[in-house]
C-alpha cells in the first residue's frame, strides 16, 4: 500500500505545480476573513450569503489550546500551514491525484469562543462540495481534539 500511496503523492505533487497561485493573497480584510467570490467552490463562516455560509468551529477550552489543537488537526488531515499570526492562520490542502490546491484560512475569535473558517478552491467554478466537506471533517477532528 505504501508504493501506491507514494505513487499517488508523486503524481499529486507534480500536478499541483501546474495550478496558479491566488491573484489575491489570502489575508484578513478589515479584521475578518475575505468574502467568497460568489462561486460554489468556497465556504466561509463569516459569509452573509446563506449558500456559502458554514458554521465556525466552537471551542470550550482556552483559545491557546484551541489554536494548538487546530494546527495539529490541519496537519493530521493532510494540510500544510503556511502563515501563522496571532489570530490568523492560512493553510493549503491538495486534492489527491488531480493536484488542485484549496486555500483554507482560520480566524480566532477568543471573545466569541469560535474559530472562523474560509475554504476555497483556487481553480474552477464548482468544487462539488469538497470545501464544505473538508470543513466538516476538520470540525469533527477538531471537536475530538479539544
Amino acid at each position: 500500500m505504501d508504493i501506491f500511496n507514494n505513487a499517488v503523492q508523486t503524481i499529486t505533487n507534480q500536478l499541483s505545480g501546474l495550478w496558479p497561485h491566488p491573484t489575491e493573497a489570502p489575508q484578513l480584510v478589515n479584521g475578518k476573513l475575505r468574502p467568497c467570490p460568489g462561486t460554489p467552490n468556497c465556504v466561509c463562516s463569516e459569509s452573509t450569503n446563506p449558500l456559502l455560509k458554514i458554521d465556525p468551529l466552537p471551542f470550550s477550552g482556552s483559545p491557546e489550546q484551541a489554536w494548538t489543537a487546530l494546527k495539529r488537526v490541519i496537519k493530521e488531515q493532510g494540510g500544510t500551514v503556511h502563515v501563522e499570526e496571532k489570530e490568523y492562520l492560512r493553510s493549503t490542502f491538495i486534492i489527491p491525484v488531480f493536484g488542485f490546491i484549496d486555500d483554507v484560512e482560520f480566524r480566532l475569535s477568543a471573545t466569541d469562543r469560535v474559530i472562523h473558517v474560509r475554504s476555497a478552491s483556487r481553480l474552477g467554478f464548482s468544487d462539488l462540495g469538497v470545501n464544505r466537506g473538508r470543513v466538516e471533517q476538520l470540525r469533527t477532528a477538531f471537536q475530538k481534539a479539544t
